[in-house]
């Protein structure tokens, strides 16, 4: 382990970086993706309209209340859900239908609408499993228990967690090395990239990791939670004790319907632009009225949390018969540790993020994958310095090498094929979605095969150059099987499908510099081994 603290930390910070590393790289990887679940959502379904200039809130509420009133004017609810943000990128209307029997309840009928015009929109989106499905498998993995993957990610993040403490230990120049990347040194550069790399995103680094073993606390520690708090009803107790404090006044989710009045709903575009004064422009989320002819309920309710502290988005109530705002909904407040849980929760997540503050996340995401990858590939590299040039490497070498390629490449290549999926599936093929988790696996497992019967040198430049092609050949494909491909999305301005194609063919220029930079140091590298011997045989005359 090392004579000194330091030697200790070192050999310490590569073991638990090598036993775990190829499943973090997997959880990193899958779980950058998830921050844009949403986006990758609306790739995925292609026959969703596109996402246009929207007119302003007041003006699509009023489609909204024209159409609730010629369809359920009578209705005991009504919900709006307004355009315009990476939920919701219809305009949506839903009011409560009476039971079939007269009885009971009755159940929400949904529309989604022209936000321009008000006009009634349907449309059947593929079966798929969107980006929902790569997120879910950065902690639930895939084909197994959830208390089992919950188990195998914990482990494999304290593992994660021990690696970047004991990284910062045996990193002396942390602020050097922040400065330091020496292109084309063999196994100088690996190891300047992981420390750069390190160092660029440490505190996401640290963050993330962290605040992902809270989602799962009471599965690693569960012996404090099962003594203090044995049965059901004292689960309740401990939420209430540790997490949050009694509200300060009921929120307003119940059912119990008011007094039927019989005064008829006030404009919502006025109450909406009441909403938009207060909170700005554009940050009404959804509107929802109880007995909206009869003097029911109405509240509003923003798109994002004032903080993130706070479990509910702002809301605000409104006499439903003047329009005259009631004030705040008061939302749950929390306890001191229920508080710091949640904003941990919250950044984890980054639900609050914003385009830009969310695409740095991404970004520190995949710095921290890329941290993954280059220790990974730096613990291999760093041990072919001791093997004598033609000589055989050991099996345990050769199983490593086809790991780190099959994982590091390997899995972004697995990821095109799942898009790839979505676009050449049959549309009416049974368990489709399944069918494209399916072809991801199936691809990434042929490219640990490819990985391990391939010359390693030769292998760094083949899979990056496939994944370029396959990265950079998706828009295209993306052109040939739908009507959503660049030439439509760029003239409308949906900037998210156009984003996503414009992403893909970046990846594959990027895959191909790779391929490219590995071809160069694999050809300085003969040129320098037929040099020295060169050398020797003049020497040996």
């Amino acid at each position: 382990m090392g004579a000194t603290f330091r030697q200790s930390m070192a050999w310490l910070h590569t073991w638990t970086g090598l036993t775990v590393g190829w499943v973090l790289y997997f959880i990193f990887l899958t779980g950058t993706v998830g921050y844009l679940n949403n986006e990758v959502d609306r790739w995925m379904r292609p026959e969703a309209p596109l996402v246009v200039a929207l007119p302003a809130a007041p003006e699509i509420i009023k489609h909204a209340q024209t159409y609730l009133q010629a369809m359920a004017p009578d209705s005991a609810q009504w919900i709006i859900q307004m355009p315009g943000d990476r939920y919701t990128n219809d305009l949506n209307v839903g009011w409560l239908a009476p039971a079939s029997d007269g009885r009971g309840r009755g159940q929400f009928v949904w529309q989604i609408l022209d936000a321009k015009t008000g006009a009634p929109i349907s449309y059947e989106a593929r079966e798929t499993g969107g980006g929902l499905a790569l997120y879910w498998m950065h902690f639930a993995l895939y084909h197994m228990s959830r208390q089992t993957a919950a188990l195998i990610v914990g482990v494999c993040t304290m593992f994660m967690l021990v690696a970047l403490l004991t990284g910062v230990v045996i990193h002396r120049r942390i602020f050097t090395d922040f400065f330091i990347f020496r292109p084309a040194k063999g196994q100088r550069s690996w190891l300047d990239a992981h420390n750069v790399l390190s160092v660029t995103a440490l505190p996401f680094h640290l963050m993330i990791t962290w605040s992902g073993l809270l989602f799962f606390m009471y599965t690693y520690m569960p012996l404090g939670l099962t003594t203090l708090y044995p049965d059901r009803d004292a689960r309740v107790r401990f939420s209430e004790e540790a997490l949050t404090l009694a509200r300060a006044t009921p929120m307003i989710r119940d059912m119990r319907l008011p007094a039927d009045t019989g005064a008829p709903l006030a404009p919502l575009d006025r109450i909406v632009s009441d909403a938009e004064a207060l909170w700005g422009k554009d940050e009404v989320a959804s509107v929802e009225a109880v007995l909206p002819n009869h003097g029911g309920r109405l509240t509003v309710r923003a798109r994002r949390a004032l903080g993130m502290i706070s479990r509910d988005s702002p809301a605000l109530r409104f006499d439903p018969a003047t329009g005259q705002s009631l004030g705040p909904v008061v939302g749950t407040t929390y306890t001191e540790p229920g508080a710091f849980h949640t904003m941990l929760i919250g950044l984890h997540k980054a639900n609050f993020a914003r385009p830009w503050l969310r695409a740095l996340f991404v970004f520190a995401g995949l710095a921290s994958t890329a941290m993954i990858g280059t220790g990974l590939v730096l613990w291999s590299a760093k041990r072919k310095t001791r093997i004598a040039e033609g000589a055989k490497p050991p099996i345990m070498m050769v199983v490593i090498d086809a790991l780190n390629v099959g994982t590091i490449i390997g899995l972004p290549i697995a990821i095109a094929a799942y898009f790839w999926a979505n676009r050449l599936l049959p549309l009416q093929m049974e368990n489709r979605a399944a069918w494209e988790m399916n072809t991801l696996f199936i691809t990434w497992v042929l490219t640990f095969l490819y990985a391990a019967l391939r010359p390693y040198k030769r292998v760094w430049i083949e899979m990056p150059l496939l994944a370029a092609l396959v990265y950079a050949f998706t828009p295209i494909l993306n052109a040939f099987t739908t009507d959503r491909h660049l030439g439509v999305t760029l003239p409308a301005g949906d900037w998210v499908l156009a984003g996503f194609d414009i992403s893909m063919a970046i990846l594959g220029v990027g895959f191909a510099a790779l391929a490219w930079i590995c071809y160069r140091t694999r050809q300085r590298h003969i040129s320098r081994v037929e040099s020295t011997a060169h050398v020797s045989a003049l020497g040996a005359a």
